[in-house]
């Protein structure tokens, strides 16, 4: 890569958490499409693996919760691609729960899932990434509820808190040779955002944000191109939001009810 064409990975490895299918489905693509070799990992096997121009992604059943299988994942990852440039930490997510009535054993598997699991693969990847001439690149994907938690999201919110904390900590601890940075994410429109927003596939709500869309799956792709690249080789310990800019604050709908109900609608 040089930064005549930044956006050129070839030769260059990445492995992506939860790259099955949603988010992480498409960041392995555009990965790929960028030159890269892919490593995804996932519970189980998909259909198809994630593809772009004629090449596909690897794939090795994970549970990314299991420190043993996570360091298994990343020593797979140098026996089949050499070596590890880019570790994306996409896996995780949560149904809503009630705070007051959810039980220790979900509360367990959430953290475990948007916070300790990242961590492992952290710890594993900066293991083969020190020892590289190049070092190495770390991306943890987490959401705008580390920000402005929702009810239902206590469990949820809580962890992926301590992920953007994480990233920062380890940013610190890593440099020079291993750059750890954080996504904070928005309302993403996937397959899924018409039944969690309604039958318009998320169109009322994206008038509540000020670039009134929903993000793609694409918008957290681009970012983690840019992170991940040399363009940044000097960002780490950043927090990028990708969230369309946030919300608008609750007391301006209350007192300007009109702007959210005449904004476009979501493209």
């Amino acid at each position: 890569m040089t930064l005549s064409n930044p956006l050129d990975f070839s030769g260059r490895s990445v492995v992506v958490t939860g790259g099955t299918k949603g988010i992480g489905r498409t960041i392995a693509e555009t990965f790929l499409a960028a030159g890269a070799q892919v490593l995804v990992c996932g519970r189980s096997a998909p259909e198809t693996l994630p593809a772009a121009d004629g090449r596909e992604a690897l794939f090795l059943a994970t549970d990314v919760r299991d420190p043993a299988a996570v360091d298994a994942l990343l020593v797979h990852a140098v026996d089949q691609l050499g070596r590890v440039d880019v570790l994306v930490n996409n896996a995780g997510g949560s149904p809503d729960a009630d705070a007051a009535t959810v039980s220790p054993r979900f509360v367990e598997k959430i953290v475990a899932l948007n916070l300790l699991a990242p961590f492992y693969a952290a710890q594993a990847a900066n293991r083969v990434m020190q020892g590289q001439d190049s070092g190495g690149t770390i991306i943890n994907i987490g959401s705008v509820s580390a920000h402005d938690p929702q009810p239902g999201t206590a469990a949820y919110s809580a962890a992926k808190a301590g992920l953007l904390v994480l990233s920062r900590a380890l940013a610190l601890e890593w440099a020079p040779k291993v750059r750890v940075n954080h996504v904070t994410t928005g309302l993403i429109r996937t397959e899924a955002a018409a039944e969690v927003y309604g039958a318009d596939g998320g169109a009322a709500v994206a008038r509540t944000i000020p670039m009134q869309r929903m993000a793609v799956p694409a918008d957290v792709a681009r970012a983690c191109l840019y992170l991940a690249g040399d363009l940044s080789d000097y960002v780490t310990g950043a927090d990028l939001a990708v969230h369309g800019g946030g919300e608008y604050p609750a007391r301006y709908v209350a007192t300007h009810p009109a702007a959210a109900e005449d904004a476009p609608a979501a493209r």
